[in-house]
């Protein structure tokens, strides 16, 4: 009678609060820095989350192990609705191949509650790199072996050079960041000589002139930049696309992700919402939480093959 009387007490207390929720300031984490796709997007979804709720949802970036020190920090909060995760392929699905050992299960340490879109990746050079197309930059990597550097920030930057050097059959340098912002950054300044940017950024960084696209991962060209080509033009079969998706940590009430999952799906159905996620060059892209948990699993199978593919030995 006892345990009874416990757990219908909780069960109260459990619905006493979904209905209360939120009642104070939201944690949304972003596995990468400021400034990256990840918290572009994170900042565009944490707006519409406070008006319709009432409440500040609050941006935290945490980089780091390729997103896993925030998911590991996430996995571990308490699971009142309050500390979120704008997560992407990387954490959820890649990292389990990218790494022996992680400190979190993608799995079973949270609670899908959306996808929110998804994205490709653009290969930017400085302006005065010597090649001009994607044909000229395969022959110039294979003129100059080992002597180009690329630089990567996330999964889908670092399985997307190992496509390219296994494909193209070429050689050059792998540098790894907390995050592409700061691959960036280095490939405008010389430091090194290409990188695999997000759409997000890639887009920005081609129109200020400050950095030109060479090619882009998606199978076919995209529209928010028709005259870049596709790698796959040159070297066919080759497409990379990454996503992200809203999460919350294992044990959440069922009625806190249905409320979140309602107000998001409900956003992204705003025609403004949609032309923001175009700015960074993100489709929209919606999932419920049972449809995102099976497509996070079946993730964490795709990018394994595709790692494997690639030969890139987990650290």
């Amino acid at each position: 009678m006892r345990f009874a009387l416990l757990v219908a007490s909780a069960l109260f207390l459990s619905c006493a609060n979904a209905q209360n929720y939120p009642s104070r300031p939201v944690k949304l984490v972003v596995p990468f820095p400021a400034g990256s796709a990840t918290d572009q997007v994170a900042r565009v979804v944490g707006h519409e989350l406070q008006t319709a709720l009432g409440q500040p949802f609050v941006v935290e970036n945490k980089a780091g192990a390729q997103g896993g020190i925030a998911a590991a920090e996430v996995a571990k909060a308490a699971p009142d609705g309050y500390t979120l995760m704008v997560t992407t392929n990387t954490p959820q699905a890649a990292n389990v191949s990218l790494f022996k050992k992680l400190a979190y299960d993608p799995v079973k340490d949270f609670a899908p509650i959306a996808r929110l879109g998804t994205i490709s990746f653009m290969i930017m050079v400085r302006p005065d790199f010597p090649a001009k197309s994607l044909k000229e930059f395969l022959a110039h990597a294979r003129a100059n072996p080992g002597k180009l550097s690329a630089g990567y920030g996330s999964a889908g930057s670092q399985v997307s050079q190992a496509m390219l050097r296994q494909m193209g059959k070429i050689d050059f340098v792998d540098v790894p960041y907390k995050g592409l912002p700061q691959a960036i950054t280095d490939v405008m300044g010389g430091t090194i000589h290409f990188t695999f940017a997000d759409l997000a950024n890639a887009l920005a960084q081609q129109k200020g002139g400050k950095l030109r696209g060479i090619a882009v991962t998606s199978a076919k060209r995209t529209a928010l930049a028709p005259d870049v080509p596709a790698i796959a033009e040159e070297l066919p079969g080759y497409e990379l696309i990454a996503w992200f998706a809203l999460v919350a940590p294992a044990g959440t009430p069922a009625a806190i992700v249905d409320q979140l999952h309602a107000r998001v799906v409900g956003a992204l159905a705003k025609p403004e919402v949609a032309s923001r996620f175009a700015v960074l060059g993100t489709d929209v892209a919606p999932m419920n939480p049972r449809e995102l948990a099976g497509f996070i699993q079946s993730e964490i199978a795709k990018w394994a093959r595709m790692v494997k593919a690639a030969g890139i030995e987990p650290q």
